[in-house]
């Protein structure tokens, strides 16, 4: 069954009441009304609360300071950047001026030509960039066109790809990307270009399913990019192909997963195990408030292994004892949760590349009494996605921001991508043989490595995230 996080609202309605807005609040009501909201959403429930002074419950003296505190900061992301910690701490909070669009961001539903790239620095350069093509998204305007998984762009319309300019080049809705050939560890020029055009497009994160027979050995592989709710039935499929296929083993291909729900990571879990029904996949550590108002039901800190999909059916679980993970630096949030929350379990290897290190989640808050989408200000369409929890596993371990480290260590080699799903794939390959001899083989490395910058889900700023789908009361 579901589990839904239900908070006393004393403080949030004390705090509604010391600080209520008055009509005459600022010139710009709307503004005034955002501020607001912002301020005693994050009062409420961000993560680090203890560490920004001004939200603070004894910052202001009165209503009217606070007021003036409020109505100093126009537009309102300027309080929102103001009132979180250090960017370096904080690398995920957002807040967005139409939750239309946030909500579509979290579903897996945005504007998207259908390739999913990686920008890369030119060897040498701390500016200058070049991106990879990683997939095509089947359906998309980019399965029409001569672009494909492994080809390389170094310019936008002409204008060659910067830090200072790769958001505003590829963040329009038609472009042409100028290509290049990966030339001995350069990336030259070859005079071919390809014109895409974005449309609203939704991902089904289940990119991939196969088998592969090795001996005796039923091998399951699943590339999966995306904890999208929505696709649970789709992912719940996948699972039961496996079962009928009898697999023994399972690789599972998060490198280019980025993150999203904290439930679908719970049941993606349980759909690999099945063992553990009822037991501690993982313990979430909010603010102190927060944290405070759970004392007297600390069961509702804990994601349990379930038997169940959000509507009801039953999941269909394989109960292995080992998994065999691809990662790579792209890694994140909720793909990090599956490794961490299931390793107390079972043996899990991971192959590839550290993971990003996002060790904290989200919810989404609604300027609303409860901050739910109930009731909501028909005045504006602000919403945030603030970060206020970090999950640990069953043995309390959370403190990953460096990222997960393999246990193989195997970096993507750009000159050398292979088929996704095919033995032509290194890190597939090097799973399947670690399934066959158990690590008795050598690892090829890359002759050249290119540092990492972003990636397409970078130009939506809740591109790596790990969200609990209900706020809590």
């Amino acid at each position: 069954m579901k589990k839904k996080i239900y908070l006393l609202s004393s403080l949030f309605l004390m705090l509604f009441l010391t600080f209520s807005c008055s009509d005459d609040f600022d010139d710009n009501p709307q503004r005034t009304s955002v501020n607001d909201f912002i301020w005693k959403g994050l009062n409420q429930y961000y993560y680090w609360l203890q560490d920004s002074p001004d939200l603070a419950d004894d910052r202001f003296n009165n209503n009217n300071s606070y007021q003036s505190f409020l109505n100093s900061y126009s537009p309102p992301e300027d309080l929102f950047e103001h009132l979180v910690v250090d960017r370096q701490i904080d690398r995920f909070s957002v807040v967005y001026s139409d939750y239309n669009a946030l909500e579509q961001a979290l579903s897996g539903t945005q504007k998207n030509n259908g390739v999913d790239y990686e920008l890369r620095y030119k060897n040498g350069s701390t500016t200058e960039l070049f991106g990879w093509v990683r997939y095509i998204l089947p359906g998309s305007d980019a399965t029409s066109k001569n672009i494909t998984r492994g080809d390389f762009f170094y310019a936008v319309n002409g204008t060659s790809l910067n830090t200072s300019n790769w958001r505003s080049l590829l963040g329009n809705d038609t472009y042409t990307l100028n290509l290049a050939n990966y030339d001995g560890g350069n990336i030259t020029p070859n005079g071919n270009s390809v014109a895409l055009t974005k449309t609203v497009f939704s991902e089904n994160p289940v990119y991939l399913k196969k088998t592969f027979t090795i001996g005796s050995k039923k091998i399951g592989y699943l590339m999966y990019n995306g904890f999208y709710s929505q696709y649970e039935s789709e992912l719940n499929n996948t699972f039961s192909y496996f079962a009928s296929e009898g697999i023994t083993h399972l690789i599972l291909d998060l490198r280019y997963n980025s993150g999203g729900s904290v439930d679908t990571a719970t049941r993606l879990a349980s759909m690999i195990t099945g063992q553990f029904n009822n037991q501690i996949f993982g313990k979430q550590q909010w603010n102190y408030k927060i944290q405070n108002l759970f004392n007297s039901d600390p069961e509702q800190l804990l994601n349990r292994y379930t038997t169940t999909l959000s509507n009801g059916s039953n999941i269909n679980s394989l109960n292995l004892d080992k998994l065999y993970v691809l990662t790579s630096k792209r890694t994140a949030s909720a793909s990090e949760l599956i490794i961490n929350g299931l390793t107390p379990y079972i043996n899990v290897t991971q192959i590839g590349d550290a993971t990003t290190g996002k060790n904290v989640g989200s919810i989404t808050l609604y300027d609303s009494p409860n901050f739910r989408k109930e009731n909501v200000n028909p005045n504006h369409n602000y919403a945030m996605q603030p970060i206020v929890l970090k999950i640990a596993n069953k043995n309390n371990f959370s403190d990953y921001t460096n990222g997960l480290q393999p246990n193989i260590t195997q970096l993507e080699d750009l000159n050398d991508l292979g088929i996704l799903g095919e033995t032509s794939d290194p890190l597939l390959n090097t799973a399947l043989n670690h399934v066959d001899i158990n690590g008795r083989f050598s690892v090829k490395q890359p002759q050249h490595n290119f540092r990492h910058f972003e990636d397409v889900k970078s130009l939506n700023p809740f591109g790596n995230e790990m969200y609990l789908e209900n706020a809590p009361k």
